[in-house]
């Protein structure tokens, strides 16, 4: 016996509910099999069903005709209108049935503007039925339709947009398909409330009488046993519906006619420039960059605005955010579908009911050549007929580079695309991702937190955070140079130390004289300076002379720690393989070139300016 199971109460309250839900049901059964009195022989039983049936099916068209729209703008809009209409939608829920019915007669009723325009037959009539059964049930699927387009992710919507798909082809094409169980969820439960409805019924439209209505005269006239049958009807009806919305109506596409591949006609790179100031809420972005390379990183920590930066971009914020140009033209006006930027959102952004191949063909424009080029580009040839959740990790991003690919982008967004993957995949893509740099010559403009991935897939580099660059230039530079700590602590390099100047060309890192390319520094005056593992040296007649107090295999290269002076600790990495245990003797060379040295911000006193402890490797 399973121990956790026996001790949980969580199956004894499920069980309670659920016998409570039962047993009048079965009573029913039991008590409808040995009755001899049943009632289907009294007059107007099917006519009701046939009245319920009809009004309830034409107020559930109406109802998802209107209410669909509705629930997807609400699910969409966050301001006061929302809000009240969203208050307004639920009201029907909090009424009792029988006040919905008489706030119904002050719109609809004989004596109101819109009944004496209709002659009176809005009300005792099927169509009165329908009204009031719209009044109390709409709520049930407005509701449940809001909540399941809520649940769409928005990178799915904005993907369609920049793959050319107005809000109306977005809505039709992304959001309804995505959120087709919630909404079949909502219509179920609306049919079912109207099929029911009694309160709102009798108060509009006694005549003719539905079922709901037939029921109750039959019980008040001859007593319970002619309710039987049609108790029995609606429960037979119930049943039959539900099981119905059960079905699963997902059709089997097509198998994927795949033409030979014929490449996107070469066109000439189209470097990006902005010039962005963009609010969301308490945080301003304020970052300009102008055209260099065709390819661009945009390197900071998580919430410093790359992903923002990015959007606005594509036109994701709006013509607003800041002036955009894309090769000569100017594109901040352009609407976000007309732009022919790409966009790779993050965590692949794929569409759940879409195969491979109908993902490659979504784009505007994309035709069926040049999809084939891009999935055997891809190493996506056999997957065409398989959805998103039949693809591993890496196939999945290869679809949405794919995808974007399609459309011919002038510009390809790429957010953190391979943050989510394992190590090998993450790399097997970076480079074909460069290698499509390469051959290509696609402008693209990268978001990422790896300084590696930044600096194998840029040959410009921007370094962001709190919403303004810190740095900015060719890649090569910024990594060589950091213009700040926190700069070179955001590109992840490791040597980070205090010093003193001790002349000009020269400072004191605890003991160490090391020689430096440093203007503008007086003597005496407290300093930062970094180096770049791979730039240390390790040579035998290194000028410097330390203890090896690590050693890592990386595979690749070999990665070694060396201390020179009590904490001052230097790591270096080289291609080469070497013969060395931790506690010999190693000597390096710091070349001088590769030194940057900034002006200690936060300096200790003179006598312990040399980097040690937490100062040599700051937080």
């Amino acid at each position: 016996m399973r121990r956790g199971v026996t001790r949980s109460p969580l199956p004894w309250l499920a069980g309670l509910i659920a016998l409570y839900l039962a047993v009048p049901v079965g009573a029913f059964v039991v008590r409808f099999a040995v009755s001899n009195q049943r009632g289907f022989g009294s007059a107007g039983l099917f006519p009701s069903l046939l009245v319920s049936l009809e009004s309830a099916t034409i107020s559930l068209a109406l109802i998802t005709v209107l209410g669909v729209p509705l629930a997807y703008l609400l699910a969409r809009s966050s301001g006061r209108v929302a809000s009240v209409l969203g208050v307004v939608v639920q009201l029907p829920l909090a009424f009792p049935p029988l006040m919905c019915g008489i706030l119904l007669v002050y719109l609809v009723g004989p004596y109101t503007f819109l009944g004496r325009l209709f002659d009176g037959h809005l009300t005792m009539s099927v169509t009165g039925v329908i009204l009031a059964q719209t009044f109390v049930s709409a709520p049930f699927l407005i509701v449940g339709a809001r909540a399941a387009f809520a649940s769409v992710e928005p990178s799915l919507m904005d993907v369609a947009a920049t793959l050319g798909h107005s809000e109306l082809s977005r809505f039709r094409r992304v959001a309804l398909p995505v959120a087709a169980r919630g909404i079949r969820a909502g219509m179920l439960l609306a049919w079912l409330r109207a099929f029911g409805e009694y309160g709102a019924v009798v108060v509009i439209a006694y005549h003719p009488f539905s079922l709901p209505v037939y029921t109750y005269n039959q019980f008040s006239g001859a007593g319970l046993p002619t309710t039987l049958a049609p108790s029995a009807l609606a429960l037979l009806v119930a049943v039959a519906v539900v099981g119905l919305s059960r079905i699963r109506l997902d059709p089997r596409p097509r198998a994927a006619l795949v033409p030979e591949a014929s490449a996107p006609a070469p066109s000439p790179p189209h470097r990006v420039g902005f010039d962005l100031d963009h609010r969301v809420g308490s945080f301003r972005l304020s970052v300009s960059h102008r055209p260099g390379g065709n390819r661009l990183a945009i390197l900071g920590p998580s919430g410093s605005g790359k992903s923002t930066l990015l959007r606005c971009l594509a036109g994701l914020q709006g013509a607003a955010a800041g002036g955009v140009r894309l090769g000569d033209r100017a594109i901040e006006g352009v609407r976000v579908e007309d732009r022919r930027v790409g966009y790779v959102a993050q965590r692949f952004s794929l569409y759940p009911h879409m195969t491979v191949w109908q993902h490659l063909m979504f784009a505007r424009g994309a035709t069926p050549s040049i999809a084939a080029h891009w999935l055997a580009r891809l190493g996506l040839e056999g997957l065409e007929d398989r959805f998103p959740r039949q693809l591993s990790g890496g196939q999945q991003q290869r679809v949405g580079l794919a995808q974007a690919l399609c459309s011919s982008p002038a510009l390809l967004l790429l957010d953190e695309p391979f943050s989510g993957l394992d190590p090998p995949v993450r790399r097997d893509l970076q480079r074909e991702l460069r290698r499509l740099q390469r051959d290509t010559g696609l402008s693209t403009v990268l978001v990422t937190h790896d300084p590696e991935e930044a600096a194998l897939l840029s040959e410009d580099l921007i370094v962001l955070s709190e919403g303004a660059a810190l740095q900015s230039g060719p890649s090569r530079g910024v990594f060589a140079h950091p213009a700040s700590p926190r700069v070179a602590r955001l590109l992840g390099i490791p040597n980070l130390h205090r010093a003193v100047v001790a002349s000009e060309g020269l400072i004191d890192a605890q003991g160490t004289l090391l020689e430096v390319n440093a203007e503008g520094v007086g003597a005496n005056a407290a300093v930062l300076w970094s180096i770049r593992p791979e730039h240390v040296r390790v040579r035998a007649d290194g000028r410097l002379l330390g203890t090896l107090a690590d050693i890592a295999d990386l595979g690749t290269t070999t990665e070694l720690e060396v201390a020179l002076a009590n904490d001052l600790r230097i790591v270096a990495r080289t291609p080469e393989g070497l013969d060395l245990e931790v506690g010999q003797p190693c000597r390096i060379e710091l070349p001088p070139e590769a030194i940057t040295v900034w002006p200690d911000p936060m300096p200790t006193s003179p006598t312990s300016a040399p980097g040690g402890g937490e100062a040599s490797r700051p937080a």
